[in-house]
């Protein structure tokens, strides 16, 4: 079996810890049960090269904002804080409806665990987004059900609902293909999401 790396699995426990700290939903629940029981096997290594984008000089900020939060996401920040330099951040592929002017160049995801992550594996995939402020990211759909623990101010909207805050440490849960859209405001916002996808590793 693969060996994890260790500040993988530092980042990895300190979210199993910090996604419940809040009250979360049944659906939530069992979507983050079915990807750390998967956890449970390691994958082999990815071969990613480091990679940061200009938007990336925000990353700071909202590390700084998480460690002043709750000590479950304090943890998190500092686990992902460790990891980062090991991270190759892009842009989105496709872009979509409602997306601010400067979403192109305001924004940067990266892919931790999952297809083309650290640890390459194709049955679901844990990553992080950022936002500079003042980004409205666009309306998407994507087949995986989907948690987020947000770790620094921002809005997000999904179905027919309004905009709403988590708050920092907050979770929400996305059901498949449900629309939904994430914004910053003075601050950037950086929240990891875990999308369980289901298909064998």
């Amino acid at each position: 079996m693969p060996s994890r790396d260790p500040l993988l699995q530092a980042f990895l426990t300190s979210l199993a810890a910090a996604l419940p700290a809040h009250a979360i939903g049944p659906e939530a629940a069992a979507a983050i049960g079915r990807i750390y029981d998967a956890l449970r096997t390691p994958r082999a290594c990815g071969h990613v090269a480091p990679r940061r984008l200009p938007v990336c000089r925000y990353l700071a900020e909202a590390v700084a904002t998480a460690r002043a939060g709750s000590p479950p996401v304090a943890r998190v920040a500092d686990a992902f804080a460790a990891l980062e330099p090991s991270l190759a951040w892009a842009p989105r592929a496709t872009g979509g409806p409602f997306a601010s002017d400067n979403w192109p160049e305001g924004h940067a995801n990266t892919t931790i665990v999952g297809p083309k992550g650290l640890e390459d594996r194709s049955d679901l995939a844990i990553g992080a987004s950022l936002l500079a402020p003042h980004v409205r990211y666009p309306d998407h759909n994507h087949a995986p059900e989907e948690v987020y623990l947000v770790l620094s101010p921002g809005r997000f909207q999904h179905g027919e609902s309004g905009w709403f805050e988590p708050g920092i440490g907050g979770t929400l849960y996305n059901r498949p293909n449900i629309r939904h859209a994430m914004a910053s405001d003075d601050v950037p916002l950086l929240a990891i999401w875990c999308l369980w996808i289901g298909q064998p590793a």
